[in-house]
């Protein structure tokens, strides 16, 4: 629960969905004359759109076990800190004295650099302490682990009382997350004459320099980054690089991320995702959501881009979401570089959301552990502060690189890899960012319009930005300047006439008609305005996504169905959805009475004027899981006039 004064969030506003109720559908089995699979007819659903993701670098962020620095190999560790290169001490047992400082601050999910048990070795100097050289897909780093845990001491998957499942227990004490990082594309690279080693908890299956099985490519490196082929079967940096065809391959990658998703871990980060074909994924990702329909996945598809053709394919439809490149580059070049286009930039990226079938789905950052934080380009914690309204306001899923909001930052060679890893160095709750994350979080649970809604440009110039959130009857109006103070004639909110409360600063302002007139907008100020409506109830909870449908003014989409909540087939009582671009409309509907139910539907086109448009296929079918919240996403079939 976030603190926050009374006169900006009741007690009551704060009262949402608890996580384990969310993905605690249960199917209830219909009369035994339905001869249909229905464990494909449903899916549970975690809603990760609420979430605030906090990443962070294991190793460089706190040393809550000292037992374990050294490792195998002490020559791998830097106690002094000097060496960017060699392990630091940050492990599990850090993560979880830090528990209630994160959860303090809003977040919600946290997405650890991958865990598994790495080489121990130096390779051009540097050790695996960012976790993707793999030996063992089944084991955990015993650097991050107690004394005693270690994997050579037992078998990982039948020690059940891990720190790592300590951790695992904590978080969701805590109603918070565990985002894992897993690594599919490529193993070890080259060191001292060994190369891609794999073991399977312990005992060794593949090796690049005696591959009988054919489980890695032997392609050489990538030489054109624009050679598609090149790209998926080539070396990327001297890692080995897994060879997907090997059936026996993906039976091990797949076996061993499902027993840690077994262990309770809520979500998958995947890492180089452009490197392998799509298929690929398809099939790991349905075989994920098979195991545990309820795990949310987003993947890393470096410097994606809405007007990049094979990334916006990967990301409808290989079965997970992205990390927002686009977006995150256009931010630090508006806001952190100051270029002249301003946040003009950043309009042209929302301006091709409807390129993705799930943009309120991406991933937003500001930074990672690739590029220099946001603050080597720009110090100037104001900045900083728009930055992070943004993307905590804008459509996404935000993700807070580990000590932004201690303004963490090093810059040495401009902020590069490696110094954009420092050590976590500071734990102050006060600080200004954090105080805006820990309120924009809560926000951002207590007001649906900012984690699933629309999102309408109101007020546009290089250095002044004005959107309003949109879903059902709540809204949320939010003002941006990156320069000096200015006098704004009059933005649009949306909002009723009257007075309302900033979030961030508690300053008041009055709207009449909708606007704000002759708002004075402070430098690098934020307006931050809330108005949260009525919350959808039900017994169980569909959020519909329907894609591919194109709409003109006036017209508007409905469900109807063969059930009371879908207008027994009236299409004059179905479900209406709502517009969030023009590829995507979206819903919550509740059921109650066919709860537990096997229902049939289809989406209809009602037009002003003429007759009703309804989809051109059979009626779809779902078993209504029995409580709960489900999704379904579906794709318009172009339909016929009644």
């Amino acid at each position: 629960m976030v603190n926050t004064p009374p006169s900006l969030f009741s007690e009551d506003q704060y009262k949402v969905e608890d996580a384990e109720a969310e993905v605690a559908a249960i199917i209830e089995t219909p009369p035994s004359e339905t001869e249909i699979d229905l464990e494909f007819l449903y899916t549970r659903d975690i809603e990760f759109r609420q979430e605030t993701l906090y990443f962070i670098v294991v190793d460089r962020f706190y040393d809550g076990d000292r037992s374990n620095s050294e490792g195998e190999n002490a020559e791998l560790y830097d106690p002094t800190r000097q060496d960017w290169g060699k392990y630091w001490g940050g492990d599990l047992q850090g993560v979880i004295d830090k528990l209630d400082y994160l959860k303090s601050m809003g977040v919600t999910a946290i997405w650890l650099t991958p865990l598994f048990e790495q080489i121990e070795d130096l390779f051009v100097g540097n050790a695996a302490m960012h976790g993707y050289w793999t030996k063992d897909f089944k084991r955990i780093n015993p650097r991050f682990i107690a004394n005693g845990e270690e994997p050579s001491l037992n078998k990982t998957q039948e020690t059940r009382d891990t720190t790592f499942d300590r951790l695992i227990a904590e978080l969701h004490e805590r109603k918070m997350k565990l985002v894992l990082d897993i690594v599919c594309n490529h193993s070890s690279p080259d060191i001292s004459g060994t190369k891609g080693e794999l073991y399977d908890d312990g005992v060794k299956i593949a090796d690049f320099n005696d591959d009988e099985q054919h489980w890695y490519h032997h392609y050489g490196e990538v030489q054109d980054w624009e050679n598609e082929w090149q790209v998926q079967n080539c070396e990327l940096s001297g890692l080995a690089t897994f060879n997907e065809n090997n059936i026996e391959y993906r039976n091990y990658i797949k076996s061993a991320i499902k027993q840690w998703l077994d262990r309770g871990v809520d979500a998958l980060r995947v890492d180089t995702v452009k490197h392998m074909p799509i298929w690929f994924w398809q099939e790991f990702n349905g075989d994920m959501y098979n195991h545990k329909p309820d795990v949310f996945i987003f993947g890393e598809w470096i410097f994606s881009h809405p007007l990049d053709d094979r990334s916006v394919e990967f990301a409808n439809n290989s079965g997970m979401t992205m990390l927002d490149f686009g977006l995150c580059v256009a931010i630090r070049e508006a806001l952190a570089q100051g270029a002249e286009g301003g946040f003009h930039l950043i309009q042209e990226i929302f301006d091709q959301d409807y390129r993705y079938n799930g943009a309120t789905e991406l991933i937003t950052f500001l930074d990672n552990h690739d590029m220099p934080r946001f603050q080597s380009l720009n110090s100037d914690p104001a900045i900083l502060k728009v930055a992070i309204t943004l993307i905590m306001t804008s459509r996404g899923i935000p993700c807070i690189y580990y000590g932004t909001e201690q303004y963490l930052h090093d810059d040495t060679n401009g902020g590069n890899d490696p110094y954009n890893r420092p050590m976590m160095d500071k734990w102050d709750t006060d600080s200004e960012i954090y105080r805006y994350i820990r309120l924009l979080s809560g926000l951002r649970r207590l007001n649906p319009a900012i984690s699933m809604g629309s999102q309408w440009q109101k007020y546009i110039t290089p250095d002044v930005y004005s959107y309003v959130r949109r879903y059902r009857d709540s809204l949320c109006f939010v003002l941006l300047n990156r320069g000096e103070a200015v006098t704004i004639p009059e933005v649009e909110t949306e909002l009723p006439d009257g007075e309302h409360t900033c979030v961030m600063t508690r300053n008041k302002y009055e709207v009449k008609d909708g606007k704000i007139y002759d708002l004075q907008l402070e430098e690098r100020g934020v307006i931050v305005l809330s108005r949260v409506g009525e919350r959808v109830k039900g017994q169980t909870i569909v959020r519909v996504q329907l894609n591919g449908v194109q709409t003109q003014l006036g017209e508007t989409i409905v469900v109807i169905g063969d059930c009371p909540e879908l207008g027994n087939w009236d299409i004059g009582k179905g479900y209406p959805l709502e517009y969030i671009n023009s590829n995507t409309w979206f819903a919550e509907i509740p059921f109650d009475e066919s709860a537990g139910k096997l229902i049939s539907y289809k989406y209809a086109m009602l037009r002003e004027g003429r007759s009703p448009l309804r989809e051109n296929l059979m009626n779809r079918r779902w078993v209504i899981a029995k409580e709960g919240t489900v999704k379904w996403r579906d794709t318009w079939a172009p339909g016929r006039e009644s």
